[in-house]
């Protein structure tokens, strides 16, 4: 099961030095808001006339036509989905698949970071045209529902996981299931999925969970890394990630089965609508012609694949 996301050597070197320094667990990038990364440079705000050659490029919105750019908000600290390499570069699988998406679209998709949950708040506020993070597409988040949702959104949905519980190496605690993690200590980023899945498996404990809620996701690594919980709840391609590379592939397990698989988004404001059917053409498109598969291989992650860029498939 864990060979699914072994990395082969590909054009960035951001693992090499993570995982040597065993900063992937300790060295969080945090909440840092105000900083960003890029998936293709900086244009120093200027308007760019790049992409009147690419495939896609009428379909955009006029407004992002000449800025030559689409925002992209992101809690960059989840690898191998998104996060930060040694060179302080914005790396992993939702950038390389944004890169394709720019070339199809002929913009820059550029990469802000920012807390899970206020992602979407952020977006309808006008601070990031689109969001990338490994967002699950849910009923709830596209009507606003969720806390982290206010105002809603749509989602173009470009990949497929679900969640996963990680323990220490060894199990100390011998978890197998969700029913195992009653009267533990479990810990989940705030605002996800992840937590959700805490937050239903209380219900069917006779002895409560005592969960540890973190904003980002690191910290919730952290947590199971230094004791102070039992197991952690992380969205599967991230667990995975973690027992392969953290600490050379010592410190962790996964265990059971992939929980509630479903589409991650690429979440757009609900208004724009023409936005939304531009990035749903570039996924269909990179999805076509293999880019999107290349990327996926590049990062061992093709169980997440999709064949159809669909739009709130979620549930």
């Amino acid at each position: 099961m864990s060979a699914n996301l072994v990395r082969r050597p590909r054009r960035r070197a951001a693992i090499g030095a993570l995982v040597a320094a065993g900063a992937l667990l300790l060295a969080a990038c945090g909440d840092q808001t105000d900083d960003g990364g890029s998936s293709g440079g900086d244009n120093g705000g200027e308007t760019q006339d790049t992409g009147s050659e690419a495939p896609l490029f009428d379909l955009l919105p006029e407004d992002i036509q000449q800025a030559g750019v689409i925002n992209v908000g992101s809690d960059i600290a989840y690898a191998p989905i998104e996060f930060y390499d040694e060179n302080d570069e914005v790396a992993g699988i939702d950038p390389d698949i944004a890169a394709a998406l720019g070339e199809a679209l002929g913009v820059e998709l550029r990469f802000e970071n920012g807390t899970f949950d206020g992602l979407i708040l952020g977006m309808n506020n006008g601070r990031h045209d689109i969001i990338m993070s490994a967002m699950t597409d849910t009923a709830d988040r596209q009507a606003g529902v969720s806390e982290d949702a206010e105002g809603g959104a749509d989602f173009v949905n470009y990949f497929q996981a679900g969640s996963a519980i990680l323990v220490a190496a060894g199990n100390p605690e011998g978890i197998a299931s969700l029913d195992d993690l009653c009267g533990l200590t479990v810990a989940a980023q705030q605002g996800t999925a992840n937590e959700a899945v805490i937050e239903a498996q209380q219900e069917q404990c006779d002895e409560p969970i005592d969960p540890i809620i973190s904003e980002v996701d690191t910290d919730t690594i952290t947590a199971l890394q230094s004791g102070r919980a039992d197991a952690a709840i992380t969205d599967f391609p991230v667990a995975l990630y973690n027992e392969l590379n953290a600490g050379g592939g010592e410190l962790f397990e996964v265990v059971g089965d992939q929980i509630d698989a479903a589409p991650y988004g690429i979440a757009v404001n609900k208004s724009d609508t023409e936005l939304r059917d531009a990035l749903q053409a570039a996924v269909q498109q990179i999805i076509d012609d293999g880019t999107y598969a290349d990327i996926l291989a590049e990062w061992n992650a093709d169980t997440g694949a999709i064949e159809e860029a669909t739009v709130n498939a979620g549930e």
